[in-house]
Parts: C-alpha cells; structure tokens; sequence
C-alpha cells in the first residue's frame, strides 16, 4: 500500500511540476523573442536583456540551493515547492508591466523559488519512492514535467502563427494564459500528500540525516566534497550548460536565422519538439526503469551523449554564427533547413532526458538518506553552468558556445559512466561476502 500511495505522489508531483513549468519552460523558450518585440514598442525596456535575466535566475539559485536544505528542514518539503512556485507565478505575470528594473528583480526572486522548488522536488521524490522504484519515478516525473515544453510550446506555435513580430495584443495574451497555468499548479501543491513511511533499503548508502538549519547546511557542504559527488558535480555541470542552450539560446537561433521559413513560428516548434524528445525519454525510462536498472545507468547516459553530439554537429553546419544575438541574413555551411533544426531539437530534449532521468535516479537512490542536500548540491552545479551559458551567450558566437558544449559532453560523461561503475563495484562486492 506504502508503495502504491508513493506512486500517487509522484503522480500528483508531476502533474504539478508539469503545469508550473509548461507556464515557465514556455516563457524561457520564448523570453528572448519576446523581449526583443518589446524592445520595438517600448524605449524604456532598451537594457533588458532576455540571456541576462536568465543568468541572473540561475545564479540566484546556484547560491540559494544552499539554504533551501535548511529551510526545507524547517518547513518541509511541500511548503518549500509551494513558495518556489509563487515566485515562478510572479515572474510571467511582471511581463504585462515590463520595465528593466522589474525584469531583474523579479528574476533575481524567482532565482530564490528555484532553490526552494528544485530542492523541495527531489526531497520529496526520494521520500516518496524505494531503491526499486526511482528509477521507474524519476522517468515518471520526468515524462510528466517536459510534456509542459509540448503544451506551452503548441500554444506558442497557434498565437505565434504569421507573425514576423509579436505584437503587445498577442504578449498579454501569452502573458496571462500562462500565468493562469502556473496557478493551476500551484493549486494542485496545495493538494501534495505526505510522503509514505517505508523501510530502510539495504543497497543504499545510508548518510544520516542533518536535523535543523545548520546541521542541515554542514551536511549538505561535507557531502558537497565527497568524491562520488564532485564527479557528479561534473555531469551537472554539463546538464547546466545544455540546459541553457536549448532553453534559451538554442530556439533563439532559430527565430534569428532569416533563410528559415517562418521562423517566429518555427520557435514555438521547437519547443514542442524539445518537449516531444523529453517526454518520450523520461516516458521510456518510467515505463521500462526496473528493467533498464538492471543494465546499469552508463548506457542511457551514453546514448544521450552520442544523441547530442550529433545534434551539436547538424546544427554547427546548419545555423548561422551570429543567430544567438539577432535577426541574421547571414548564410550558414549548409542551406539553413528547417527539418534538420527540429530534428535538432527533438535529439537535444531525448539527451537531456537521458542525462536527468539518472541523475535523479542516482542520486535518490544512493542518497536517499540526504536527498535534500545531494539535490540541492546538483541543482548548485547545475544552475552555476547555466548562469555562466547565459551570461557568456550574450555575447559568444553559436560555434563557440558548441565548442564548449562539446567539451563539457565528454567530461561530464567520463564522470559519470566512473561513479556508475563504482557503484557497480561496491555492489558486486557487497553480494559476494
């Protein structure tokens, strides 16, 4: 029964997340396109931009994902996604207003939620799942969170539809449905269960848990500097830099590229198409995680290096250098093609589905005594890796921002594929004595 009530969590869980993100993805997606529309109407909002709010909310959360462990063991795990939540619904609603200061402000505060949400997330997903079913959960709850770049992103691709402009009728519009979503999430948080109590799992390795505020912020440093952890420190790194490519650079690109066909359009295709290759991973790995389990999580991992890869390659020769920053009539190595950039999209959301699906897998399963502070620590690395891609994207041509993609690919998947293997290990070892 314990089992099944866990289940109905991350069931409600990921209809949560899906709905506060299908508002927030959706906007991520479109920010710079949206931004840049304004610009045109607006003298004031001249200084905003999209790539730098973005930095500025994931710097926020890199910092605050230290703290959230503590709060989270003053409030619990529900109360922290429900605040981090509210400032997500902030956010979108302070575009119908847009002013610059208010663009970074508000990005600065739900750069706090962030922390708290993500935090509060894994926390009570470990809670609410055993060392034989977060593999089935986490591809679950993942499924379920990127089926919001689908829905969002195939609302943006109707509004979007013959337009080489978005006009301020049409950002009210986008404004205001997604803020009505995000609230719908949160309506459902309010709902959360708490998590079953179950036995302790013989295979995990057990870290007792901090109790109150500053144990729990000690803890969650002390674990920071184990080695398992600053190798998965590593892949989270690389999940941060990929992270802010395709869900802010990546579908900027391609409204930017001028020899595209419908191109504003082609934004919001992306997104779903993103979305498409997100869910099918995480929809994959849930449905089929007890057996996938039994082969290890290196070799999803490194078919979803390979995945991107690829995609890094096509879209090199595919899109033109300067398209992350403007409108671009500039040729690329190839005719730009529009089949092949949402080709591209679908294989950068089924990678990152990989990359994730076991992150989260590992990392509620080995720490399942600390999941607090094991995630908080990755969504640290993470967020510190996306603030940098965005700050650095505002100025870095397309095929340098590949290079370093490129790079951090092969690292994070080193690191890895080696604590993957050294779990094994430690297993093998464990059965024989």
């Amino acid at each position: 029964m314990a089992c099944e009530k866990g289940f109905i969590n991350v069931i409600m869980l990921g209809l949560a997340f899906m709905l506060v993100f299908t508002a927030f993805q959706t906007w991520g997606n479109i920010q710079k396109t949206i931004i840049e529309s304004i610009k045109k109407d607006n003298d004031s909002f001249e200084n905003a931009d999209a790539y730098y709010s973005l930095a500025i909310i994931y710097i926020f959360m890199a910092v605050f994902n230290w703290t959230s462990p503590s709060v989270i063991s003053v409030i619990g795990a529900k109360f922290a996604m429900l605040a981090g939540g509210i400032t997500y619904l902030l956010f979108i609603m302070s575009f119908s207003i847009p002013h610059t200061w208010l663009l970074y402000l508000a990005s600065a505060i739900i750069g706090i939620g962030a922390a708290l949400i993500w935090t509060g997330q894994g926390n009570y997903l470990a809670l609410s799942s055993t060392q034989a079913t977060i593999s089935r959960n986490s591809g679950v709850f993942w499924a379920m969170l990127q089926m919001s770049m689908f829905v969002g992103n195939t609302f943006v691709y109707f509004v979007f539809r013959g337009k080489d402009t978005v006009d301020s009728t049409t950002r009210q519009i986008v404004v205001w449905v997604l803020s009505a979503i995000a609230l719908a999430g949160l309506v459902v948080m309010v709902f959360f269960p708490k998590p079953p109590k179950k036995e302790e799992d013989a295979d995990t390795e057990h870290i007792p848990a901090p109790s109150g505020p500053v144990a729990a912020l000690k803890g969650a440093v002390r674990l920071f500097f184990t080695k398992n952890m600053l190798l998965l420190s590593v892949t989270s790194l690389y999940t941060g830099l990929e992270l802010g490519f395709w869900s802010g650079v990546y579908s900027s690109c391609i409204g930017f590229t001028e020899n595209l066909p419908n191109r504003k359009q082609l934004v919001g295709l992306s997104g779903i198409f993103i979305g498409i290759g997100e869910v099918l991973g995480g929809a994959f790995f849930g449905i089929f995680g007890s057996r996938t389990i039994k082969w290890g999580r290196d070799p999803i991992v490194i078919a979803g290096f390979i995945m991107h890869i690829i995609s890094f390659f096509v879209i090199f020769l595919n899109l033109p250098n300067n398209s992350p920053f403007t409108d671009t009539p500039d040729e690329a190595f190839i005719t730009s093609n529009a089949y092949l950039a949402i080709m591209c999209s679908f294989l950068l959301g089924l990678g990152d589905a990989c990359y994730n699906t076991q992150i989260y897998s590992i990392l509620g399963g080995v720490y399942a005594d600390d999941s607090a502070a094991a995630f908080a620590i990755f969504k640290f690395t993470q967020s510190v890796a996306a603030a940098i891609s965005f700050v650095y994207a505002s100025s870095l041509v397309l095929y340098g921002q590949l290079g370093i993609l490129v790079g951090f690919a092969i690292l994070g998947t080193g690191s890895f594929v080696w604590v993957e293997w050294r779990a094994k290990k430690v297993v093998v070892a464990a059965d024989s004595s």
